[in-house]
């Protein structure tokens, strides 16, 4: 017979050594704190100013330990790839061009894929947690792994066949076969990514994420090490290159499931492999699939301006250039995915713990939170711009077009701080193929055309194609605005609820509304 969610409370209640903290410097688990967050929004005898104030603070108290280690890991992540670019840019403008377009163009696709196929792992693991389901999550961990496996085997042939993918779109052939050297080293990477992200999330829904941020601190220094050593002491050039990153990527795996078996923190949400893994695989890829979907369509947004830019006069610039600012821009992206994944676990456990207050109220606060910061992250880049190019190429030719670009990097980095948060909001509630359709509207039916237009038509190059592809971005925030603030957050409760009990009636999880 199905356990019920009061009987689990009073089972780990009972358990001392199971405690679903962040590290063990926190003295209060997440569980007490947004209770005591709930409990303020629905005290009607303070004063409405007290009650926000003093929710603030509870919430601000769960959301940076969770956001910060998040930001860190993510950062740390993205730079064992970009680390890899900025060795390759002092061997020369074609090798930086190739990498380039390898990373943004072939590499940036995979990735949003199976980030975005990983999130569903995030709404169920966060949902789950937050109504006391533990034994569920690893489960749910194992049975995105397969799936994310099967995607890289599919995804594997756009690496295979890179060369004449990118010759089709009429890259140069110079800098298409650069690209195509690289990302072949890269194949072993798909795979990494594919237990990386369910591990990931696992970590992330129940408040775990300092063992990440170590082993990717420590990850990096050891790829800097090999980068230098491969491709300019042992001359293995951009194959070298791509093989120390896939190699880089797989340490990060192995090491954080090394901690998942070691750890007593997971002995009620790790219970080794299951047979329950293959099973309700289609209902779990269908989540999975409009996860994949609306990630990938986000993220590889702007590698289509990158694409787009190598058919413009003087490619090789204008590449060099763009990519240099996309790097910048994924940098400070990192910080926004980072309050994401805290949005998301937000979200997905106070909608499953029964909090429709709580959950309405941190949506507002983290938004704000990270569009305070990406504001001022978008205002160091501006007073930097003459400059910030040279971390990447000795080029003036190139660091003058980066100084020219850099306002529509700022603008992006503004608007970035609010349309990523919303998205993992969108995960925490489970709306994914709504978000799906809302940003193929807006990024491919209206960004991408007007970016067009303006760069080729109009002659405006790559600050057309910038302008139009800001503006995709701008209503796609609108909508997910409108779309966020007029939920009803109680009837978010009764739906997760409602999946919850259907889970336990059945004694297995099944994806259904």
């Amino acid at each position: 017979m199905a356990t019920s969610s009061d009987d689990n409370r009073i089972i780990y209640a009972e358990d001392e050594s199971y405690q679903p903290i962040l590290h063990a410097k926190r003295s209060f688990s997440a569980e007490t704190v947004s209770s005591e967050l709930e409990d303020i929004l629905c005290n009607m005898e303070l004063s409405r100013s007290h009650r926000i104030l003093r929710a603030t603070w509870v919430e601000l108290k769960i959301l940076f330990p969770l956001a910060a280690p998040a930001i860190v890991v993510y950062l740390l992540n993205f730079f064992v790839s970009i680390s890899t670019q900025m060795f390759c840019g002092h061997l020369g403008n074609l090798e930086l061009a190739g990498v380039s377009l390898g990373n943004n163009g072939i590499q940036g696709l995979v990735f949003g894929v199976m980030l975005g196929m990983g999130s569903a792992v995030e709404t169920l693991c966060g949902q789950a947690y937050g109504a006391n389901k533990f034994e569920m999550l690893g489960v749910y961990m194992q049975r995105s792994t397969i799936l994310l496996t099967l995607a890289g085997l599919v995804l594997m042939f756009i690496y295979i066949f890179c060369k004449p993918i990118l010759l089709g779109l009429h890259e140069s052939p110079a800098i298409s076969s650069a690209a195509a050297i690289f990302v072949y080293g890269l194949i072993p990477q798909i795979f990494a990514y594919a237990c990386n992200f369910p591990i990931q999330k696992f970590l992330q829904a129940q408040s775990v994420i300092f063992p990440s941020t170590c082993i990717s601190a420590a990850v990096l220094v050891l790829h800097l090490i090999l980068c230098w050593v491969v491709i300019f002491k042992l001359g293995g050039g951009l194959l070298g290159a791509g093989l120390v990153t896939s190699f880089s990527w797989w340490l990060i795996v192995v090491a954080q499931f090394v901690y998942i078996l070691l750890s007593k923190k997971f002995k009620h949400t790790w219970r080794g492999f299951s047979i329950l893994a293959f099973s309700g695989l289609w209902d779990f890829f269908k989540l999975s699939l409009a996860s994949g979907v609306m990630l990938c369509l986000e993220f590889w947004y702007y590698q289509v301006l990158t694409l787009i830019a190598g058919l413009l006069k003087n490619a090789e610039v204008s590449l060099d250039a763009l990519s240099i600012c996309m790097t910048i821009n994924g940098w400070c992206f990192m910080v926004s995915v980072g309050f994401q994944a805290a949005a998301s676990v937000r979200v997905s456990n106070e909608l499953g713990a029964g909090h429709p207050r709580a959950t309405s109220f941190s949506v507002i606060v983290v938004n704000l939170c990270s569009l305070l910061i990406s504001v001022i992250l978008a205002v160091i880049v501006l007073s930097l711009r003459h400059v910030i190019s040279y971390a990447f190429t000795s080029g003036t030719v190139v660091s003058d077009a980066v100084s020219e670009l850099s306002p529509f990097l700022a603008a992006s980095i503004v608007l970035g701080g609010v349309q990523p948060v919303l998205s993992g909001v969108a995960v925490g509630c489970g709306w994914q193929a709504f978000v799906a359709y809302v940003n193929l509207g807006c990024y491919y039916i209206i960004g991408v055309p007007l970016g067009c237009v303006l760069g080729f038509a109009c002659d405006m190059g790559a600050k057309g194609i910038w302008t139009g592809m800001l503006g995709g971005t701008a209503v796609q925030t609108l909508v997910l605005l409108w779309a966020t603030f007029r939920t009803n957050w109680d009837k978010e409760v009764e739906k997760a609820q409602s999946r919850l009990d259907t889970w336990d009636d059945v004694k297995e999880p099944l994806l259904k509304e």
